[in-house]
C-alpha cells in the first residue's frame, strides 16, 4: 500500500514540475543596485522582466547576472526573450547602444541595441550545444565608443525530457550453462539517455523485461540479468529471446522508453548418457577377409553435443576378444569393428561380443544421473571361403654343410589345404629367389635337394621363396620364405695374408726379428683360428734364420747370425709351412722372400742391389741405367751393320771354280745305296709317297699361292738321267716359289733299303763341325769320291 501511494503522488507532482522548470525563465530578476559594482568593475547589469512584472512593479533581490537560461525545445510565434542588459550610465536618453558578440550572436541570439532586450531567434537543442558564451558592451550612440569595458556571460539550455534512452549495442547475445541453479548471471546490458543526468530525473532510467518471463530476471538499476529457474534443460529448449525496456523518469509515467532484445543460448553439459539404438546387432564376415577390414559399426546416441557427446567403445566381452577389435570414430561418433586375427571357417563359425560405449568427459556434478555409459550385443557370422594353402612354418631356416652331396636332402617344407575339401598341394621354387638353380624341390613332398655344389666362402646364405599351389585351384597359392645357411667346413688351407718381402740389413745383430708375418683362412672355425707354423723338414735346421710363434696367431722371422753380404748372396727364400687346426688339418707353404740391403747404422734401409755396393760415389743410379742403355743401343747398331754387310757381300750361288762341289746337285732321294745295281735308274729316285701328289718345298715357305704341278708318272727302267733332270730344271725356272738358286733341287726322299741310312743332314741334331767322314772310305769304291770330297771340306775348314 504505501509504495502504490508514493506511485500516486509522484504521478500528481509530475506535472507541476514540469510547469514550474517551464515558467522559470519568466521569473522577475530586479535589477541590480546603482552602487552594485559587477566583478570587473563595470556599472553592466541584467535584468529579466516580462510584461506583467513590468506592470506590478514586482521588487525582487539583485541576480548575478553573468549566467542566463533559455528552455530548450521552445518553439512559440515569437521569438523568446532569454534576458535584458543595462548599464547605470544609461539614464534613459537612448544616448546608450547595446552590442552583443560572441557563440550564436547575431544568429541565434538578437538583442535590441536601445532596450538591451535578448531574444532566441531560433529554437535550442541542449543535446546539440548546453550553453553559449557571449561578450555584451555599451557604446555611445553616435560615437560608438565604448562607454565601459566589455562584459562576458554564459546562456545556458535548460533541458527537458525530449531524449527516449538507447540501447547502443544491442540486440544482444548471451549463453548460460544448462541445468544452470537459481539466480545465475547471464549478462547485463546499458542504455544511455542525451538529456540532462544533473537536472532533474530525464536521464534517471530504470530496466525492466517485457518478454521473457518466468526463465530471465533483470535488476531494475544495473540491469543484470539473471535466470528465474533453476535446471534449464538445453535438450528440452536451447534458446531463449528476452525483450529489455529502459525508462526515464525513474521508470513513472509520462517518462520515455527504450527496448532492446537479447537472445540466450543454453550451452550444453554432459547431463545425458549415451544410449544404443539397438541392443543387439548382427554382422557377417568372409573367412579370408583381409586384417583391419571394417566388419561393421554400431552407434550409441547421445543428446548432448560436442565434447560431452564423445564415447569411447570397448569390447568387454565374449568369445571373440582376441579376433576382434573396435575402435572410435571421432567424427561419426561410432565405433567400428575391425578383424584383428586371421578367422577359420572350419575351426569356428559363430562369434558373440559385448560391446559397450562410455562418455569420454564427465561432468561430477550430474553423476547422481546414473552411469554414463550403455552395453550392447554383437554376433558376428563367419562365412565360409576358399582359401589358399598355409604353410607349417611362416618361415623355415635349413642348414647345409658345403661339401654336401649332390641331390642330398637338405630339408622339407609342409603345406595344407585348410579348407574342407582340402585339395592336393604342389609344391615349387619361386626361380626369381633362385637363379642358379642350385636347389630343387619335389613338388609332392616338398623336400628340397641340393642341385650344384656349394662354397660357402663364395656365399654363406641363400635366401629362396617356395610356392604351394592348390592343385585343383591353381589360383590358390601361398609362398614362404626360406633361409639355407651354408656351414663351413675345413676345404682351404691357410696361407699368408699378403705377399710379405723381408728386408735383412748387413749389419744386423743374431737374433733380430727381421719379418712379422700373419695367415689367412677363409675357412671360419667355430673355435676361432689357431695356425701352426713351421720349416720344411730339410730346412729345419736352417744356419740363417729361425722362426718363432706369437700370440697373437702370427708368425715372426729371426736371423741367426749377423755379417749377411749381399755381394755373396743378396736374396734367401724361406719356405714356410702353414697348416690349421680343421678336422682334418690342412696346410700350405708359402714362401718368405728375405732381401739383403745395405743399412744405415741407425738399422734404415738405404740399398737393396748388388750394383749399388760397387758404384763410384757421386754416381748415382740414374745416371748408371742412362750409360748402360745407351751401351745396349750402341751394340745394337753394330750388330745390325755387320749383319747388313755380310748378306751384301755373300753371292746368292757359288762360283769358286775350285769347289768341285759347285755341280753336285743333292736330293733329298739317296738311292739304295750298295744294294742298288741299277745306279741310272730314274725310279729309285722317285718318292713312292708322292708319285700321285704334289711335294711341297721345304727350303722356303711360298708367299705366293703356286698350284701343285702333276705328279709324274712312273717310268719304266732305262729313262734318260739327262732328260729327266731337264725336265726338273724347267719345272724350277718356271716355279715363282723357288728360290733364286733354282739349279739346286732337294729331295726328302732318302731311299729304301740302305744299309747306310740317309747321307741327309736336314734331320740331324748335329753340326757339320761335329762329324766324322773317315767311315766313307770303307763303304767301298762306289762312295770313294765322295769320301774324298769330304775330307777335302774338313781339311779346309781347318785351314
Amino acid at each position: 500500500m504505501p509504495e502504490r501511494l508514493a506511485e500516486m503522488l509522484l504521478d500528481l507532482w509530475t506535472p507541476l514540475i514540469i510547469l514550474w522548470i517551464t515558467v522559470l525563465p519568466y521569473i522577475y530578476m530586479a535589477p541590480m543596485a546603482p552602487s552594485q559594482v559587477l566583478p570587473n568593475g563595470s556599472g553592466l547589469g541584467l535584468n529579466v522582466l516580462s510584461e506583467e512584472q513590468r506592470v506590478l512593479n514586482r521588487s525582487k533581490r539583485g541576480w548575478v547576472w553573468n549566467q542566463m537560461f533559455v528552455l530548450e525545445e521552445f518553439s512559440g510565434p515569437e521569438p523568446i526573450l532569454v534576458g535584458r542588459l543595462h548599464t547605470d550610465l544609461d539614464p534613459g536618453s537612448k544616448k546608450i547602444k547595446y552590442i552583443l558578440s560572441g557563440d550564436g550572436a547575431g544568429t541565434i541570439f538578437q538583442i535590441n541595441d536601445i532596450t538591451g532586450d535578448i531574444h532566441a531567434i531560433k529554437r535550442l537543442d541542449r543535446e546539440e550545444k548546453a550553453e553559449y558564451t557571449l561578450t555584451a558592451q555599451a557604446v555611445d550612440w553616435e560615437t560608438n565608443k565604448p562607454l565601459e569595458p566589455p562584459s562576458e556571460f554564459i546562456i545556458k539550455v535548460q533541458d527537458i525530457n525530449d531524449n527516449a534512452p538507447e540501447f547502443l549495442n544491442g540486440p544482444y547475445h548471451a549463453t548460460v550453462p544448462e541445468m544452470s541453479i537459481l539466480g545465475t548471471s547471464v549478462t547485463n546490458v546499458t542504455a544511455t539517455d542525451a538529456d540532462d543526468p544533473v537536472y532533474g530525473n530525464s536521464a534517471k532510467l530504470v530496466y525492466s523485461i517485457l518478454e521473457g518471463q518466468p526463465y530471465f530476471s533483470i535488476e531494475p538499476e544495473t540491469a543484470i540479468i539473471k535466470t528465474a529457474l533453476p535446471n534449464m534443460d538445453r535438450e528440452a529448449k536451447e534458446e531463449y529471446l528476452v525483450v529489455i525496456q529502459a525508462k526515464d523518469m525513474g521508470g513513472h509515467s509520462g517518462g520515455l522508453s527504450g527496448t532492446t532484445t537479447l537472445t540466450v543460448t543454453l550451452t550444453d553439459v554432459n547431463d545425458n548418457p549415451p544410449k544404443f539404438a539397438q541392443s543387439l546387432y548382427h554382422f557377417s564376415v568372409p573367412e579370408d577377409v583381409v586384417l583391419g577390414t571394417a566388419i561393421g559399426r554400431v552407434k550409441a546416441n547421445d543428446q548432448d553435443i560436442g565434447e560431452n557427446a564423445r564415447s569411447s567403445y570397448d569390447i568387454i566381452d565374449g568369445d571373440g576378444t582376441a579376433l576382434f577389435e573396435i575402435t572410435s570414430d571421432a567424427q561419426a561418433q561410432d565405433g567400428i569393428i575391425r578383424l584383428r586375427k586371421p578367422l577359420d571357417f572350419e575351426t569356428k563359425k559363430s562369434y558373440t561380443l559385448k560391446v559397450e560405449a562410455a562418455n569420454v568427459h564427465i561432468d561430477p556434478r550430474f553423476s547422481s544421473r546414473g552411469p554414463f555409459k550403455d552395453t550392447a550385443t554383437v554376433k558376428i557370422v563367419v562365412e565360409d571361403a576358399d582359401e589358399p594353402p598355409v604353410f607349417s612354418s611362416p618361415t623355415y631356416l635349413l642348414e647345409v654343410h658345403e661339401n654336401a652331396a649332390i641331390n642330398s636332402v637338405i630339408g622339407q617344407v609342409t603345406a595344407r589345404d585348410p579348407d574342407v575339401s582340402s585339395s592336393p598341394i604342389r609344391f615349387s621354387i619361386d626361380r626369381h629367389t633362385d637363379l642358379e638353380r642350385q636347389f630343387n624341390i619335389n613338388a609332392e613332398d616338398g623336400r628340397i635337394t641340393l642341385a650344384t655344389p656349394l662354397d660357402r666362402e663364395t656365399s654363406m646364405w641363400h635366401n629362396i621363396t617356395i610356392i604351394a599351389t592348390e592343385i585343383r585351384n591353381h589360383s590358390q597359392i601361398s609362398r614362404v620364405p626360406v633361409a639355407i645357411k651354408v656351414l663351413d667346413v675345413n676345404d682351404n688351407a691357410p696361407e699368408f695374408a699378403s705377399e710379405y718381402e723381408a728386408f735383412l740389413c748387413e749389419n744386423g745383430k743374431p737374433g733380430q726379428v727381421i719379418q712379422t708375418v700373419s695367415a689367412i683362412d677363409k675357412d671360419e672355425p667355430k673355435t676361432g683360428h689357431f695356425f701352426l707354423y713351421s720349416l720344411l723338414p730339410e730346412m729345419a735346421n736352417n744356419p740363417n734364420f729361425t722362426i718363432k710363434k706369437n700370440e697373437d696367431n702370427s708368425l715372426s722371422i729371426l736371423a741367426k747370425h749377423s755379417g749377411f753380404n749381399r755381394q755373396k748372396q743378396e736374396v734367401y727364400l724361406l719356405p714356410i709351412i702353414i697348416s690349421d687346426s680343421g678336422n682334418p688339418p690342412l696346410s700350405s707353404t708359402s714362401t718368405l722372400t728375405i732381401r739383403v740391403c745395405g743399412c744405415s747404422s741407425d738399422g734404415v734401409v738405404q740399398s737393396c742391389n748388388v750394383e749399388a755396393y760397387v758404384l763410384p760415389i757421386g754416381l748415382s743410379m740414374g745416371a748408371l741405367i742412362a750409360i748402360l742403355a745407351c751401351i745396349i743401343l750402341l751394340l745394337v747398331i753394330v750388330v745390325l751393320f755387320v749383319t747388313l754387310r755380310r748378306h751384301k757381300n755373300e753371292p746368292l750361288i757359288i762360283k769358286d771354280d775350285e769347289d768341285v762341289r759347285e755341280n753336285i746337285i743333292r736330293y733329298d732321294d739317296e738311292g739304295g745305296g750298295e744294294e742298288d745295281t741299277e745306279a741310272f735308274d730314274i725310279a729309285t729316285l722317285q718318292n713312292p709317297d708322292g708319285i700321285n701328289g704334289f711335294l711341297p718345298r721345304k727350303d722356303i715357305k711360298p708367299d705366293l699361292q703356286f698350284m701343285p704341278r702333276q705328279g709324274l708318272a712312273p717310268v719304266p727302267n732305262g729313262v734318260d738321267v739327262d732328260e729327266f733332270i731337264n725336265v726338273r730344271l724347267h719345272e724350277a725356272d718356271n716355279d715363282p716359289t723357288a728360290p733364286p738358286y733354282d739349279s739346286i733341287q732337294i729331295y726328302g726322299y732318302e731311299g729304301r733299303g740302305s744299309v747306310a741310312g740317309s747321307l741327309s743332314s736336314l734331320e740331324s741334331s748335329t753340326s757339320d763341325s761335329d762329324q766324322n767322314f773317315d767311315y766313307l772310305s770303307e763303304w767301298g769304291p762306289r762312295f770313294k769320291r765322295l769320301g774324298e770330297l769330304y775330307s777335302v771340306g774338313e781339311s779346309d775348314k781347318e785351314t
